[in-house]
């Protein structure tokens, strides 16, 4: 690993402290807390932060991209300024997900795993996030979870988020 670091100083002490649980020797045993602190400070699991990531655990690059691309909550590409993450399993479409993704894509112009061209908002498919009581169930940004979200609720969603 080169002298240059690649994430803050706060980032690596989360790191630091996310190692210090596992047994010496484990370094390893902190990828996937390595990563989501890395994405949560740059928002992406670019090849920079694999490799840096790596470097600071003392593993091969490859292994920890095994990791990234195994796991669906790493963003692989850069997302927009919102990543908006909508669950299809079945409560939720059985609440009318399907109809809401329907009108999140026109609104937006995008599919899945698309961003919109003023770089906005990226949309993603999301599995089951244990609140079928709400649904249909959305994500905003991997932290702020809004249920109930029907096609009437998305013009005020889009805008809020393009606004971010």
């Amino acid at each position: 690993m080169s002298d240059e670091k690649l994430l803050s100083a706060d980032a690596y002490c989360a790191i630091d402290k996310e190692i210090a649980k596992y047994p010496e020797g484990r370094k390893s045993s902190a990828v996937m807390a390595a990563l989501a602190i890395a994405q949560n400070e740059i928002g992406w699991v670019s090849e920079s932060v694999v490799e840096d990531v790596a470097g600071y655990l003392d593993m091969r690059p490859i292994a920890v991209w095994e990791v990234a691309t195994f796991y669906g909550m790493y963003n692989l590409e850069k997302p927009g300024r919102s990543k908006l993450a909508i669950c299809t399993n079945l409560p939720c479409a059985l609440q009318g997900a399907n109809k809401t993704v329907d009108q999140l894509k026109l609104k937006l112009g995008i599919d899945f795993n698309e961003t919109a061209l003023d770089g906005s908002v990226t949309l993603k498919e999301a599995e089951c996030m244990g609140a079928c009581g709400d649904a249909p169930v959305v994500i905003i940004n991997d932290r702020e979870m809004r249920g109930k979200i029907g096609v009437s609720d998305i013009d005020a969603l889009i805008e809020e988020l393009k606004a971010r």
